[in-house]
């Protein structure tokens, strides 16, 4: 079989998968799971043909997986592929281009700055930051920490790049109590410490308190959050960032997904102040639905990012134009600025508007319909993240579990602040009214049989 023929085979095979989703479940039986076993197997000898390696892949793996590409999956970080984007990762696929050089890759360079300048545009951030497209949110975070620990240390006289750590002038790190652990991922990887930071305390939304904020220097970082992960909250930026500006001090967003609220107008007022930030993380594989991974890390200033990401080889020939492993922590990497590229064009502003507005009727829709049961709703529903009161932790582990037996929908079990909730995360271009009602459905069924046994043992036990 030629070249050809497999990828006729694996676009096929992928669009059965595709169009399995809406009638399969999306967490896989364990009829699938089990036949995982299969594939725990010795080497062969010798080759097998790529097209039984195709059929093995697909017929075992594809039942396997949880359907995170569907309309009813409503997990905090999988969000579907655009179909634009799917089809530009694929053709991204048989380039097969390391996009760290421009001599590497002139149209992988070329996407990642036209998708730049786009992502600049619709996220409303300064138009001359630099842009590096990463991994996904934690090592933005990662990148945009190191182009703040570098800014900070050389105004102190510090060369960390060349010096290191060792003897250099202490950073003081700020984050609300409510801190992602991405962030504090990216913090321990910069030896700047998860435990060393000061945490502040935060209000019922998990939101900053600004009149909170301790004395600032030209050493400090404060994290900001624009979308909490489990509420979708915003800190209280324009006085935060304010009181940064006058000492000094950096500001870092952990905007992963709540950055993406900029480009929709029913949205954007969320976002005020965030611009005044100094760095800011963003996943594209959260809202603007590309495939795995994709993250974005911005600087205000590029000539930061490009300090903390630099290097330098005598067998590597860097150009006069923007070159893109000078601004991401991988050299070899793949060019996934092109499915950025595909999605932004494929949805234009208004798609894009309309996808996140979309999202959040569909969030408010299901926040209305399970509060109108009587299951409180533990967040101001701002934006795309529900979190629902179903019970307690024991009632809530139930549902969950219940809920991804039947498979009708998926979402993830959170304990917040102290009390146990059901976050219902929408960030699906695939999610439908049919699928929120569906899902709503299900949610409500087995909210409703574990509240009634948990109801039923307390008067037995009483």
């Amino acid at each position: 079989m030629d070249v050809k023929e497999l990828l006729g085979l694996v676009a096929e095979r992928s669009s059965a998968y595709l169009e399995s989703l809406d009638r399969r479940g999306v967490t896989p039986a364990a009829a699938a799971l089990a036949r995982l076993a299969e594939l725990d197997q010795p080497l062969s000898a010798g080759p097998t043909s790529p097209e039984m390696v195709l059929a093995l892949l697909d017929e075992l793996g594809s039942p396997a997986t949880v359907a995170s590409a569907g309309g009813r999956h409503f997990g905090s970080s999988a969000s579907g592929s655009l179909p634009a984007a799917l089809a530009a990762n694929w053709l991204a696929g048989a380039w097969d281009q390391p996009a760290d050089m421009v001599a590497a890759s002139p149209i992988g360079a070329k996407v990642e700055e036209v998708a730049g300048r786009w992502l600049l545009d619709v996220l409303a951030l300064p138009p001359a930051a630099g842009v590096g497209f990463v991994t996904g949110a934690t090592m933005a975070h990662f990148a945009g920490l190191a182009a703040a620990r570098h800014a900070l240390l050389r105004r102190l006289g510090w060369d960390v790049e060349a010096a290191g750590l060792f003897g250099a002038p202490e950073i003081q790190v700020i984050a609300g109590e409510e801190v992602d652990e991405s962030v504090l991922k990216a913090l321990s990887l910069l030896g700047l410490g998860r435990e060393r930071l000061i945490r502040m305390p935060v209000d019922g939304q998990g939101r900053m308190r600004a009149e909170a904020l301790p004395e600032l220097s030209a050493a400090t970082i404060v994290c900001l959050q624009a979308g909490h992960a489990s509420t979708g909250a915003f800190d209280p930026a324009p006085a935060i960032c304010a009181a940064a500006r006058r000492a000094g001090a950096w500001v870092h967003v952990d905007g992963a997904f709540g950055l993406w609220a900029a480009a929709a107008p029913a949205c954007a007022h969320l976002v005020v102040g965030f611009a005044e930030a100094d760095s800011w993380a963003v996943a594209a594989h959260h809202w603007l639905n590309v495939p795995y991974d994709s993250g974005l890390v911005i600087c205000r200033e590029e000539a930061h990012l490009r300090a903390a990401m630099s290097f330098s080889a005598a067998y590597l020939t860097l150009g006069e134009q923007r070159e893109p492993g000078l601004y991401t922590p991988e050299m070899s990497r793949r060019a996934r600025g092109v499915e950025v590229w595909a999605a932004l064009l494929s949805l234009g502003r208004s798609g894009l508007a309309g996808l996140i507005e979309r999202c959040c009727r569909h969030a408010a829709h299901l926040a209305g319909d399970l509060a109108a049961a009587g299951y409180p709703i533990l967040n101001e529903v701002v934006l795309n993240r529900v979190l629902v009161s179903v019970g307690d932790v024991e009632t809530t582990r139930r549902v969950i579990a219940a809920l991804r037996e039947e498979g009708t929908c998926w979402c993830d079990d959170v304990l917040w602040q102290g009390r146990a909730a059901l976050r219902l995360s929408v960030s699906s271009w695939a999610t439908t009214e049919a699928d929120v009602e569906r899902s709503l459905a299900a949610i409500l069924r087995a909210a409703a049989k574990y509240n009634s046994k948990s109801s039923n043992n307390r008067e037995l036990t009483a």
